[in-house]
């Protein structure tokens, strides 16, 4: 990433986590007149479109705040995250949660837990003890939602449980979560062991941001020792023929999934050491990262900040 791709990056999540519309609420209404309003239901998340965007929005200010430090926004970065990570505000994105099961099950619970293992990273105690009291609460719920699955989940979207799996098992890694690496470890050779063949040729749908045989391949590779995963690799993807997806209007929020999905196919690409066609998918998703519509623009920096850190990752 270039301090350039940085900066424009940490541009555009600066402008969405404070804007409050449009606004997709997700809300199951027990009783009559309960309050909808985003700010008091989540004041740490109410920006970007919807829950889980705000939060990887955050995320990608997080990773880029510790690989820049020195960017001309840091200041301004800093103050977005004192604001809308402090002890109160998380207290009460909590109590949200205390009242649902299955609220971002398991795309949102996965960024929140991604997001706290790049806070780690980054050394701040001050966010990082803020969102703790959440981040374990969603990793206790992941543990046993993937102990208790019987099937993946196997979309090129939201629900998929590789990725799901992929972002909490980095966080149970930073975290020393020992049980929730376990529960992933257990769940991911149960689901995707015996697994051959990816029909790559059925991929994309037109609602896919996420390969599912790529990251499928992706969270193996974590959870396999090296050689066996390597044996593995061979019969589930005996061919790597992909070619960047056709997008023909970016205003459609559905095919807007498109370029996240060329984004999130180069950070897999990079992750399994193809790096030739993560470039080539890198080259078709970054021009549309910022500066478009806002059913792209209010989530593709993340996508984006993934594939380009790939490899710049490190311990607390």
């Amino acid at each position: 990433m270039t301090e350039e791709q940085a900066r424009a990056f940490a541009g555009a999540a600066l402008a969405n986590v404070t804007r409050e519309y449009p606004r997709h609420v997700s809300h199951l209404l027990k009783a009559p007149g309960e309050t909808l309003d985003q700010r008091q239901l989540h004041p740490a998340f109410y920006g970007s479109y919807d829950w889980h965007s705000a939060v990887h929005m955050h995320w990608t200010l997080a990773r880029l705040l510790r690989l820049y430090p020195a960017l001309s926004v840091a200041k301004t970065i800093t103050e977005r995250l004192d604001a809308h990570l402090s002890a109160g505000a998380l207290q009460t994105e909590l109590r949200y949660f205390a009242g649902t099961h299955t609220f971002e099950r398991p795309y949102g619970w996965a960024w929140l837990l991604e997001l706290q293992a790049e806070l780690l990273r980054l050394g701040n105690a001050r966010w990082s003890e803020a969102v703790k009291p959440l981040a374990e609460e969603l990793a206790g719920r992941m543990a046993a939602f993937v102990k208790g699955a019987p099937y993946p989940i196997r979309a090129g979207s939201h629900g998929n449980t590789a990725f799901a799996c992929l972002l909490s098992l980095d966080y149970a890694r930073v975290a020393n979560d020992q049980s929730l690496e376990s529960a992933i470890r257990s769940a991911a050779e149960r689901w995707y062991r015996a697994d051959r063949d990816a029909p790559l040729a059925y991929e994309p749908s037109l609602d896919d941001f996420l390969s599912p045989a790529l990251i499928e391949a992706a969270l193996m590779r974590e959870v396999l020792p090296s050689a066996e995963f390597t044996e593995w690799l061979k019969a589930f993807l005996p061919s790597m023929d992909l070619q960047p997806a056709k997008v023909a209007d970016r205003a459609d929020a559905k095919q807007s999934h498109l370029d996240g999905l060329a984004l999130s196919r180069a950070w897999c690409l990079t992750k399994l050491a193809y790096k030739d066609t993560a470039q080539r998918h890198l080259a078709a998703g970054l021009p549309h990262v910022v500066g478009g519509h806002y059913v792209g623009e209010h989530w593709l920096a993340s996508f984006a900040t993934l594939a380009l850190t790939a490899e710049a990752l490190k311990t607390p």
